[in-house]
């Protein structure tokens, strides 16, 4: 069975770099406090460490 993530926004990404929005856009995340839960893998990692300031991580 594979990990999950479960990501969560706690920041705004106003006055972010707009590779950054596109990131948590990407993720599938879109206001404040709204989670999703991907698999670990190493794409999703590579985008979690890009907006790391923003988002909580917990395992699922």
């Amino acid at each position: 069975m594979t990990q999950k993530l479960k990501i969560t926004l706690k920041k705004s990404t106003i006055g972010s770099q707009k590779a950054q929005i596109a990131t948590v856009k990407g993720l599938g995340l879109k206001k404040i406090n709204s989670s999703v839960i991907r698999e670990t893998t190493s794409e999703t990692l590579g985008m979690i460490k890009k907006v790391k300031h923003l988002v909580v991580t917990e395992d699922n």
